[in-house]
């Protein structure tokens, strides 16, 4: 591509790695394209980002030595600049007319257009019967599988299973009523007049779009793999071949990015890191010992950098980056409450674009039920938030445990051939931590109506893995702490948004539930302006306002009874991971839950029209 050719589209560099990273389809104006993989990248080594604690975990999760980070490639303005971008290609390769005709089968109405192959267009439109071009846009269904590979439908084969591939015959696609029904969509060819509806890709028990061959055409041409599921690998019980199923381009689960974030801590070794930082990627990332540094430290920039420390102390830096980052014994979130913690008076320094500084708040004043539950409110003025994307899947999302933590097992599929550095971002902004204390927690747990609100929601869980076909011993149920803190998470946020200048799904939680502790941070993060406002510093010195709002929004939803009274294991409603939850009260923009909205319930926090009795706070706060 020629630097002068301009860019299809642009996205935001956030987006890359959500909505739009590698393996994803997005839509142009006159075409579709799948999002290249990280091999087909240029310009993306000019912002790395550094996190160790990350970096590490990525490692181990990808089984190698050491894993780089980078921001996705930014735009170059520098005209003589060497090109950046994300390079992307026309997927998929087979499109429908935008003109349409009347096509009457069986006294039925159609609104009938051409279906033709990329190698049938010319200069990008399709010739009619009278030579006259037509416009075209690409048709909405390909096939993927779980696994993450795709690949286009073979549309003659689909409607004939003995037409060849390249059959010069021409096919329609035939759409009756509002082309939202798959059973009133057909594929017809017009030389053997035979016809199958789309809903035979759904719907029918033969193998229709046939087994996955391991497309992976976001990482090149030739870069399919075997796609297996299930079986141990023995002769007895060998893996499967995966089926293809249809996807609507457009549909949400058609692309679920994988990603995996931490807050950045207070490090004694900060400065010292920071300073090889500025100059690693340049000048010290193939240094061989002490006597390498000495050369570089006579480079302006190097000597600038690194002055403060010897040879020997960067030396020791470089080569512990070399060597790879020893894995994390403690979880994610566990280093990071005991950094929120670490301290009675404040933890980090409050500088200047700094990565954290948090203090904490005197609880004087606080009501009696809050004052038995609550043992620290942090006020985090400043926090460094690093995301980085691992892999994705289609049709199901895999979440990170409630650790924070992704599993090494768990299904993937590859952003790049090579596993040597993903995509990150890094963002800054602030927030606020509740600490809960554990004894309160703990004798909140034994309680007999705690027990038995978690013995339904544990049988709804259970109904979920067997819907699913999840193995019970690899998807392990959350614990009633976890869904308490997360349930009152949602209404705290759903308060303060309303007064603290954030919208909504700029506010986004952490929750903290553990043998180690529990806890809720509420906090924004943007690589905008919108992350130091400073509003959720100021909500947090009058917390105990917004939850005492939260815990009465909590009490009735405009949907009770029907929410209250909801079980989760009900198969008919199929809201296994749901108790007192819906639109109306829990649920909130998927950006700012950690769960996707699973794992709500509202008697857990307190007394709801079913009065269960099972909820941590008291109808009153004066009340302990």
């Amino acid at each position: 591509m020629s630097k002068s050719k301009k860019a299809a589209g642009e996205v935001r560099q956030s987006q890359v790695l959500s909505t739009f990273g590698p393996g994803s389809m997005v839509d142009l104006p006159n075409y579709a394209v799948l999002i290249g993989g990280l091999n087909h990248w240029q310009g993306y080594k000019n912002q790395p980002i550094y996190e160790d604690r990350l970096a590490s975990r990525l490692a181990e999760i990808l089984g190698v030595n050491r894993v780089g980070m980078y921001a996705p490639p930014a735009q170059e303005t520098e005209p003589n600049a060497p090109r950046t971008g994300v390079k992307a290609f026309v997927f998929p390769t087979w499109f429908v007319a935008q003109k349409s005709e009347i096509y009457r089968f069986q006294g039925r109405e159609y609104q009938s257009r051409a279906l033709l192959p990329y190698s049938r267009l010319v200069n990008g439109s399709y010739l009619n019967d009278l030579k006259k071009k037509v416009s075209v846009v690409p048709i909405r269904f390909v096939q993927a599988c779980p696994n993450g590979h795709i690949s286009d439908i073979d549309w003659y084969k689909f409607v004939n299973k003995d037409c060849r591939s390249n059959c010069p015959a021409q096919l329609y696609l035939d759409e009756g009523g509002t082309g939202n029904n798959f059973a009133d969509i057909f594929v017809r060819c017009e030389q053997c007049k035979k016809r199958r509806p789309l809903g035979d890709a759904i719907y029918s028990p033969d193998n229709i779009l046939g087994f996955c061959q391991g497309n992976r055409p976001w990482l090149g041409h030739n870069a399919g793999e075997n796609c297996l599921v299930g079986g141990t690998g023995t002769d007895t019980e060998p893996p499967k071949r995966e089926r293809n199923r249809l996807l609507v381009r457009s549909a949400s689960n058609a692309y679920f990015a994988q990603t995996l974030s931490v807050i950045s801590i207070p490090d004694s070794d900060r400065k010292l890191k920071a300073a090889v930082d500025r100059v690693y990627e340049d000048y010290l990332q193939y240094a061989e010992d002490d006597n390498d540094i000495r050369k570089e430290r006579k480079k302006e920039r190097v000597a600038e950098a690194i002055s403060a420390f010897t040879d020997i102390q960067i030396w020791q830096e470089v080569e512990r980056r070399q060597s790879g980052a020893k894995p994390q014994e403690k979880g994610i979130k566990q280093v990071e409450l005991e950094a929120f913690l670490a301290s009675e008076d404040a933890v980090g320094e409050d500088i200047p674009d700094g990565d954290f500084y948090a203090c904490n708040r005197q609880l004087s004043g606080l009501p009696e039920a809050l004052d038995a539950r609550i043992d620290r409110i942090v006020l985090v003025h400043r926090l460094r938030e690093v995301i980085a994307q691992v892999g994705f899947t289609r049709f199901e999302p895999e979440l990170p445990d409630i650790d924070g933590d992704l599993s090494l097992g768990v299904r993937r599929a590859a952003l790049s051939l090579e596993n040597n550095w993903l995509p990150a971002i890094e963002n800054r902004g602030e927030g606020v931590l509740i600490s809960f204390k554990a004894a309160a927690v703990q004798d909140w747990l034994t309680r007999a109506a705690t027990i038995a609100r978690g013995k339904e929601l544990v049988a709804g869980f259970q109904q979920w893995l067997q819907r699913k076909g999840l193995n019970p011993d690899e998807v392990k149920f959350p614990g009633l702490p976890y869904i308490m803190l997360h349930s009152l998470s949602h209404l705290l946020t759903t308060s303060i948004s309303l007064e603290c200048g954030y919208a909504a799904s700029s506010i986004r939680e952490r929750i903290y539930a553990g043998d180690y502790g529990y806890g809720i941070l509420l906090y924004t993060g943007s690589s905008s302006s919108e992350g130091t406002l400073g509003g959720l510093v100021q909500i947090g010195d009058r917390i105990e306002h917004h939850l005492a709002s939260a815990l009465e929004y909590g009490k009735l939803c405009s949907n009770d009874p029907v929410c209250s009274q909801h079980k989760p294991e009900n198969a008919q409603v199929e809201r296994f991971l749901h108790g007192s939850a819906c639109h109306s009260c829990l649920l909130i923009a998927e950006p700012s839950c950690e769960r996707r909205n699973e794992f709500l319930d509202r008697d857990l926090v307190v007394n709801t029209l079913n009065s269960s009795g099972a909820a941590f706070f008291p109808d009153r706060l004066d009340e302990s």
